[in-house]
């Protein structure tokens, strides 16, 4: 007589992103079903916010002649921020390291902050990268690129009926 086996279904992923509580939720079970699968890479290195990875939110626009970015980059310093521009992208990014050690007498704490970001942007017209300039100031980084005397001179007003 044949002896029946019990068949089991293949385990998949799920195809969308999970919320970071779904998540957790489902590492719990799988801790309970393979003991081992905590050996696995933290669940959160899968969502950069709470990996401490920075992503500047930005503004781009036009101001008199000039092409103007304007990009939130709070705690960090200007020596950590770098910006790279070509007549077609402007590329800003930069990366933040901390480290903290506080020994007192009865415990040692020490934590380290890393984080990094890389955002590009298409340029809306040609610009003279030469003439680039960048400021910071208060956690905003200001970058003025001036367009080019043919990328102006092709703007023209159109009327609305």
């Amino acid at each position: 007589m044949l002896k029946k086996r019990s068949l089991s279904l293949a385990k998949t992923e799920p195809s969308s992103a999970l919320s970071p509580f779904e998540e957790f939720e489902r590492r719990f079970e799988d801790f309970f079903r393979r003991p081992f699968s905590l050996m696995e890479a933290p669940w959160w290195t899968r969502w950069p916010a709470l990996a401490g990875e920075v992503s500047p939110t930005a503004d781009i626009y036009e101001e008199g002649g000039d092409i103007v970015v304007k990009a939130e980059v709070p705690g960090m310093k200007k020596e950590e921020i770098h910006v790279d521009i070509n007549e077609k992208t402007i590329t800003i990014s930069g990366e933040k390291k901390k480290e903290e050690k506080v020994e007192k007498k009865d415990y040692v704490r020490h934590e380290r902050v890393y984080g990094s970001f890389v955002r590009t942007f298409g340029l809306p017209a040609e610009v003279q990268t030469d003439k680039a300039q960048a400021t910071f100031k208060d956690g905003v980084l200001e970058v003025r690129v001036p367009k080019t005397a043919e990328a102006a001179s092709r703007t023209r007003k159109v009327t609305v009926e």
